[in-house]
């Protein structure tokens, strides 16, 4: 009987340099996407998978996450409960994020690179699958990207990667290319998986992003590439899961249904993240439409 995931591992031990000087005293992950920070919306959704435990590889300046999702401060909760049932559902809030699920926070240590966070937590993961995926990008989709990964990591028993189609040219220089075998399912047999190719040496259109399902065999290898590693460059994933393809381990490529992609990780990305969440929201979501239809109204008539 195949073991359902129960843990995660998220990757936040970023500086966040392309935010600075916002990010130079709070982590880029507890940026606001309205009134959650952007973390908050990753753990939510490997919850409604059924995620139980999980394990924040981050840094000495990311204490602001652990507090998050920590009690909240009885100066907090005296606040909100002299508010009275006005505040009742902002208490009902906070109350409840740290009983999210079982958090454990570790600070990354080792090599630069997308491989080390599952390094640092491997001791903790024992011999079954686990979620690995970063605090900064994410997908919006239903079901939830977790759901679809578990579903088909059960219909196949390998590892599993989340993926996208490349919908510009820049995206071959930053996520990883997969090609192999369509299933019947619709899912891809993963044969080659190539990171930041570019465009012209890129075997697919399909991206691996965001989140990967990982089953246990791949410590063996995580283990035997970090013996190898010179200490040069990155200590990346992606040669690990390749040298696992070429043992015969089942790599199977996942693209995303019924749902969008966010990588908050650049300026530009987090406002249209922002916008998007904005119009979306049930209370803010009119007014808002409202102002961006005049604004452009306004531009338009400048331009003219």
């Amino acid at each position: 009987m195949m073991k359902r995931p129960t843990k995660a591992i998220i990757a936040a031990a970023g500086f966040g340099t392309r935010f600075l000087p916002q990010t130079k005293a709070m982590p880029k992950e507890m940026m606001p996407l309205i009134d959650k920070p952007i973390i908050q919306y990753v753990v939510e959704e490997l919850v409604d998978a059924g995620i139980k435990d999980i394990i924040i590889v981050g840094s000495a300046s990311k204490r602001a996450i652990e507090d998050h999702f920590d009690l909240p401060n009885e100066d907090l909760l005296a606040n909100l409960r002299a508010g009275g049932d006005k505040k009742k559902p902002l208490l009902d809030q906070v109350e409840a994020i740290a009983n999210l699920a079982n958090f454990v926070y570790l600070r990354q240590k080792g090599a630069y690179g997308n491989a080390t966070p599952i390094q640092c937590a491997a001791h903790l993961m024992g011999s079954e699958p686990f979620i690995y995926t970063w605090a900064d990008d994410f997908f919006v989709s239903r079901p939830g990207v977790t759901k679809q990964l578990i579903e088909t990591y059960e219909r196949y028993g390998g590892s599993v990667l989340a993926c996208k189609r490349a919908e510009k040219d820049d995206e071959y220089d930053k996520y990883g290319f997969v090609s192999g075998a369509a299933e019947q399912t619709g899912e891809v047999k993963v044969d080659r998986i190539i990171e930041k190719p570019g465009k012209a040496n890129a075997p697919s259109e399909l991206g691996s992003v965001s989140e990967f399902l990982f089953t246990p065999e791949i410590f063996d290898y995580l283990e035997k590439a970090h013996a190898s590693f010179d200490g040069h460059g990155e200590f990346m994933i992606q040669p690990i899961v390749q040298a696992m393809i070429n043992d015969g381990w089942g790599v199977y490529a996942r693209e995303i249904t019924d749902g969008k992609f966010y990588d908050t990780g650049d300026k530009l990305e987090y406002l249209k993240t922002m916008i998007d969440f904005g119009l979306d929201h049930p209370k803010l979501g009119p007014a808002l439409r409202e102002h961006l239809l005049q604004r452009v109204a306004e531009l338009s008539e400048i331009s003219e």
